[in-house]
């Protein structure tokens, strides 16, 4: 055989595989309905069940104290008024009701029946008496019974009991309810279970729809609501907020990606055309050592785009974490006012400072500081000379506030939304220098100590906020 008739045997065998069913067990949808009809059989078996008995139960203690209290009641008639008066109340129990289901059976102490309702004493029954379920022989139909035997001081034998026949043929009823019962709560088990199969096999097909078009690439597809508020509605509604959070991702990639071409497209060829002129037109090896320090200048522009990149994808996976030691902010940021108080007045701008202490928190100290002196840069790049910047940081309940408030030209409202994704920069910023990457590292490095960057309006200028969640205890000294 070839090589080909081998592959098209092995294709085939692969698409005949591929359109084998799915045994029905292994369907979520069949597997849920199981289980629903088998706790709702269960159930609707164990209450039939427990009322089957219960009415039974009542019935046989019922009968169980009638018994009890005829016996009860003949033995005080025979105590007050002896034998005759025992025969009498017998004759007027069974004259009342001569067909109904009482027993009586009275007989001398040789057996000789005296009065009663019974054909012959029922065999089995002790001579000292006690309680029997017995078959016996009335008006020549035979039947069973529970009867209660006693013994008169005379030694006279007293059979006190009921006819059986009538609970029998009440549990027949009650067996025959049961069972149509149990039929009735079988089907109602399998129209719910195929009811509760479509609603999810329907809700999964929805999703199913939605995730197959969005694996075609149709990201506008979401899986629809029902409009009742249930569970398939919450699952819908976190399913749609992912996608929408998927597609700003995306988007985020795109812009990011035609954002890098764009901004480091112009550096490059700036390095490479002079790169070139300086081969072309250098005269002596100083042009040449000029050119390529300034090829170089404009390539570490570059790779500081790329570091700055990085450094963000690195602080957003968490991987920074495994850094955060306790410390106090206070001594840092104090620091950073000291480095950038000097800057500020040689650029002619007054930067005030007011740093509470202490100032704790658990994180780590070079992102902090990194993030802080981002900001102020930001401020003295876009502060005028003779403007002010406030430098504040202190404890807002259990929050630590740091605000760096300048006197700018600002971010409108419009911008400020997207002002922390990166390489954004707004319209005022476009002729000074930078990557737009700058917000975007702080709002990283905020989020990473479960914090936030805020931005505002200082009227004018910007209001940056990074608020962090207070760590309550300093280490020791």
């Amino acid at each position: 055989m070839s090589l080909p008739q081998r592959a098209t045997i092995t294709v085939t065998r692969q698409r005949r595989a591929k359109k084998r069913p799915k045994p029905l067990i292994r369907s979520a949808g069949i597997r849920l309905a199981l289980v629903y009809a088998t706790v709702f059989g269960v159930s609707a078996f164990a209450l039939a069940f427990s009322l089957w008995y219960s009415t039974l139960g009542l019935l046989e203690r019922q009968v169980d104290l009638t018994i009890r209290n005829d016996s009860a009641a003949l033995a005080d008639r025979y105590a007050s008024g002896g034998l005759p008066a025992l025969v009498t109340a017998i004759e007027n129990r069974l004259a009342i009701s001569p067909k109904g289901d009482a027993i009586y059976l009275l007989q001398d102490s040789q057996g000789k029946m005296i009065v009663g309702n019974l054909d012959f004493r029922p065999a089995g029954i002790s001579p000292a008496g006690g309680w029997y379920v017995l078959p016996f022989t009335r008006q020549g139909a035979s039947s069973t019974a529970l009867l209660y035997a006693g013994v008169l001081s005379n030694g006279d034998q007293l059979i006190v009991g009921r006819d059986d026949r009538a609970r029998e043929q009440l549990r027949g009823i009650l067996q025959q309810g049961l069972l149509s019962a149990m039929g009735l709560m079988a089907l109602l088990g399998l129209v719910g279970a195929i009811v509760i199969r479509t609603l999810f096999r329907r809700m999964i097909q929805d999703i199913a729809a939605t995730t197959r078009a969005i694996s075609r690439g149709d990201l506008t597809r979401r899986v629809p609501k029902t409009g009742d508020g249930d569970e398939f509605d919450e699952l819908a509604e976190i399913i749609n907020d992912m996608l929408d959070r998927i597609t700003r991702l995306m988007d985020g990639v795109r812009e990011v990606s035609n954002s890098i071409a764009h901004d480091l497209r112009t550096p490059i060829t700036r390095a490479r055309t002079r790169l070139e002129d300086a081969a072309i037109h250098a005269n002596s090896a100083e042009d040449l050592r000029a050119a390529i320090e300034t090829a170089t200048a404009d390539l570490d522009g570059v790779v500081a785009v790329f570091q700055a990149l990085l450094r963000i994808a690195e602080i957003e996976a968490g991987a920074r974490r495994a850094a955060f030691a306790m410390l106090d902010l206070s001594p840092l940021l104090l620091d950073i006012e000291d480095l950038y108080h000097a800057v500020a007045e040689d650029r002619g701008i007054l930067l005030r400072a007011e740093i509470s202490s202490p100032l704790p928190l658990l994180g780590d100290r070079e992102l902090i500081q990194q993030a802080v002196t981002n900001l102020l840069e930001n401020a003295l790049k876009f502060s005028p000379p003779g403007a002010a910047i406030m430098f504040r940081a202190a404890l807002t309940g259990t929050t630590i506030d740091i605000t760096i408030a300048d006197n700018g030209p600002g971010i409108s409202e419009e911008d400020r939304i997207r002002a922390t994704e990166r390489f954004f920069r707004a319209e005022s910023a476009r002729s000074t220098t930078g990557s737009g990457l700058g917000l975007a590292l702080v709002s990283a490095v905020a989020h990473l100590h479960n914090g936030v960057l805020s931005l505002s309006d200082n009227r004018p200028g910007l209001r940056a906020m990074i608020l962090l969640p207070q760590t309550p205890e300093l280490p020791a000294e």
